[in-house]
This record gives structure tokens, C-alpha cells and sequence, in this order.
């Protein structure tokens, strides 16, 4: 089994910058497809960024290209997302996921094996 736990979300200005981490324990996830995933109240979750499992692919939402990076340590079994530009639509609870296989939609919510409790990021305008 793998657990995930996400940190660093925070209340923030707009236009400012957050780094959220998760960090894996249990095994190492370095050969899984790792993402973040996002969901603000009344919406559904929605797909944020994913990598795979070296880090040489990355895959990003619309709405966060260019502003957000992902990145990961295998070494240290740990995943980030570096937000920058932050907007009040990015207020949500973000979750940190992997896919054990990575064998379906990087951007489905289905794929994923395990999932992390989140973490609350707040944009004030």
C-alpha cells in the first residue's frame, strides 16, 4: 500500500505563489505516474498536472499551463507542484494521486490507485 500526504497549501494574494509537496511512504512510487488533482466547492474534481514516471513528461490543464510546474524526487519519494500567478479560480483542495500501472488517462480521476487527504489552497482577490 502507499499513503500520500500533501502539504504546504495555504491562504494567499493573487499573483502570488504556493509550493505544495506530497510525499509518498509505503513503497516507493518512483516507477508510478504521479498527479495533482483539484476540486473547489460545488464543482467536480478536475485534473491538474501529471507526470510520468521519470519526470520528462509532464502534462498540464489548460487552465494552469505556464503558471504551474510539476516536478518529482524518486530519490526522496516526493512530488511537487510549484504555483505561481495564482488566481482566485484556483481556490480548491488539492490532491495528490498516483497511478501504480500507468496504463490509462493520465487526466482521469479513475486511474489512480492512491490518493492523498489534500490540502486547502485559498487565492484572495
Amino acid at each position: 500500500q502507499v499513503q500520500l500526504v500533501e502539504s504546504g497549501g495555504a491562504l494567499v494574494q493573487a499573483g502570488g505563489s504556493l509550493r505544495l509537496s506530497c510525499a509518498a511512504s509505503g513503497r516507493t512510487v518512483s516507477s508510478y505516474t504521479m498527479a495533482w488533482f483539484r476540486q473547489a466547492p460545488g464543482k467536480e474534481r478536475e485534473f491538474v498536472a501529471a507526470s510520468n514516471w521519470s519526470g520528462g513528461g509532464t502534462y498540464y490543464a489548460d487552465s494552469v499551463k505556464g503558471r504551474f510546474t510539476i516536478s518529482r524526487d524518486n530519490a526522496a519519494n516526493t512530488v511537487h507542484l510549484q504555483m505561481n500567478s495564482l488566481k482566485p479560480e484556483d481556490t480548491a483542495i488539492y490532491y495528490c494521486a498516483a497511478d501504480k500501472y500507468a496504463l490509462g488517462n493520465r487526466r482521469g480521476a479513475v486511474s489512480y490507485d492512491y490518493w492523498g487527504p489534500g490540502t486547502q489552497v485559498t487565492v484572495s482577490a
